[in-house]
Formats: C-alpha cells, structure tokens, sequence
C-alpha cells in the first residue's frame, strides 16, 4: 500500500480503530491536540465529556498526515461545529501522566500540543457521540469536575495574566 492510501484509509479515527483490531486494550502512542477557547469576556470554552462526564477543553487524537493545526481544527468543528482562526501554541504535553486510560479500557499515550485563540466563529453544536454539552466559564468560576489529563492545563491558563494578546 502507498503513503497516500494509508493517509485516505485512516482518515476520521480510523488509525486508532484500525491498530485496536490487532493490540486491543493495551497502550498505543497517539498525538493528542487540543486548544482553549477564550470569549471576548476572558472565559474559556469547556465540554461536558460523555465518556466520564468531565469538563475538558476540545481536542483529540491526530490523524495520519495531519499537522497540528489541521488536527485541532477538525476536531474542534466535529465536537463543537466552531471554527477557528488564528492559533497560538499554549502548552506542549507529554510524561507519564499523559498515559490516559478510558473508561472503555483502551490505554494510549497521548503527548501533544495546546493551542489556544481568542478568534472562532460559528454556532456551538454538541458531537452527541462525544459531548454532552458545552459552557464558557469565568476564570474564578472553573468547574470541580474537570478531566484529570486537562486540569493542569485549564488551570495553567486560569492563573495566566494575559494570555493571548
């Protein structure tokens, strides 16, 4: 098979789907993007997860041939319908806590990348596969429950003076 026809074949999370038909539940190495949205208010944009019904910033795995951008793109207008215009880099993950265990029992490591922009457009919609609804919050006023592999991050930006200009 030739580059091109692995890119096409694993397209929309079929990468991750293909490799668990051969290791199962046990860990795989992904690229995990994701990004903080901020209103014109100061407030960050989080999802209500379905998988564990935490608060979590959008994001998700990369996809054969993606760049960074392109990933955290697509993702973001597939669990939220926004789009997104200028991206800055955040935050760059990895370590040991980046090994992320669901709540299926599939185990990835997931270092990646955090965007984060102050330009979006579009109405939100909720991905009634991933998301359960999403909320701006004010910084003072973050949610107990977030998403244990985004809290450090959430709060990172949270203590932030200014983050993006």
């Amino acid at each position: 098979m030739q580059i091109e026809e692995y890119i096409e074949r694993y397209k929309n999370g079929g990468y991750i789907k293909e490799m668990r038909k051969y290791v199962g539940h046990a860990p795989i190495m992904t690229c995990a993007c994701g990004v903080i949205i901020e209103n014109e208010n100061g407030e960050i944009l989080l999802q209500k997860r379905r998988d564990n019904g935490c608060w979590a910033i959008i994001g998700g795995s990369m996809e054969m041939g993606e760049t960074f951008e392109e990933t955290v793109r697509r993702e973001t207008m597939e669990e939220s319908g926004l789009t997104l215009g200028k991206l800055e880099v955040f935050k760059l993950i990895s370590g040991k806590d980046r090994i992320i265990e669901y709540p299926n029992g599939d185990v990835c490591f997931g270092p990646g990348i955090v965007f984060i922009t102050k330009e979006y457009k579009g109405t939100i919609v909720n991905d009634p596969e991933e998301v359960m609804e999403h909320r701006f919050f004010r910084k003072s006023e973050l949610p107990d429950d977030l998403n244990r592999f985004d809290r450090d991050i959430i709060l990172e930006w949270a203590e932030g003076k200014d983050n993006i200009q």
